[in-house]
């Protein structure tokens, strides 16, 4: 399941001076899972800060044919940025509060002997914290840190704090519509350190269709031990 910011991200940012708002569908083939995957995404700004949301569907419940039936995975996140001294020093601080969490299923529907079928939760987790919003003169790239604190239901965590960077870049090498984006989240579950990133490129037709994808990395995420790569190739329609 793709961690698109987190988010927590304040993916597109540098939107966020060009217009108030933003709201894409991602569509994505997910080449190491053999799965598609759709995101819907959303960023909005206002007087008092900025909202970002996304929601992620994995597709792969599937019949005795093979053929895919219903979504398996679900996730779900939003952050909000409060930052009421825009006109002060202080301006690129902003105080971040954000909830995550979703649902999915293991096993196959396909009635094939020995192969069971079952349901997880991906535990609620409440974050606070701070972000730190970095741009250049133009906007055309942006960089987020953020220091959370990350209090998991039902989930315990030896450090209970996470660490997340956001970058977006557009024009990139010069290219008109070509942008680089993406995140690294750092956090703890029980004992074991979980690292996510995950970089895009996409290159825009016009101001609605875009083309490209990402690779996820990972450590230790999603019940996968040690270092994973997993490529992905999609489009996004921005709305």
């Amino acid at each position: 399941m793709k961690k698109s910011f987190i988010l927590v991200a304040l993916a597109t940012l540098a939107f966020a001076f060009t217009a108030k708002a933003q709201t894409n569908f991602q569509t994505f083939y997910d080449f190491g899972r053999k799965h598609f995957t759709t995101t819907m995404e959303g960023f909005h700004v206002d007087k008092w800060g900025n909202t970002f949301f996304f929601i992620d569907y994995d597709y792969n419940n599937r019949d005795a044919n093979g053929k895919v039936i219903s979504p398996n995975n679900t996730y779900f996140e939003i952050a909000r940025c409060l930052n009421f001294w825009q006109d002060s020093a202080l301006a690129p601080i902003s105080l971040q509060v954000e909830y995550n969490g979703g649902f999915g299923t293991w096993g196959d529907l396909s009635g094939v002997p020995g192969v069971g079928y079952g349901a997880f939760p991906v535990n609620s987790a409440f974050l606070v914290g701070l972000d730190w919003f970095l741009h250049t003169k133009d906007f055309s790239s942006t960089l987020n840190f953020k220091l959370l604190y990350k209090q998991f239901v039902g989930l315990p965590s030896k450090v209970p704090f996470q660490f997340t960077t956001v970058w977006g870049s557009q024009d990139v090498f010069g290219i008109k519509g070509f942008r680089f984006s993406g995140f690294l989240d750092v956090w703890c579950e029980y004992e074991h350190v979980v690292v996510l990133s995950e970089p895009q490129l996409w290159f825009g037709f016009g101001d609605h269709f875009n083309i490209g994808g990402e690779v996820e990395f990972s450590y230790n995420f999603a019940g996968m031990e040690g270092f994973n790569v997993m490529p992905c190739l999609g489009w996004k329609w921005v709305f």
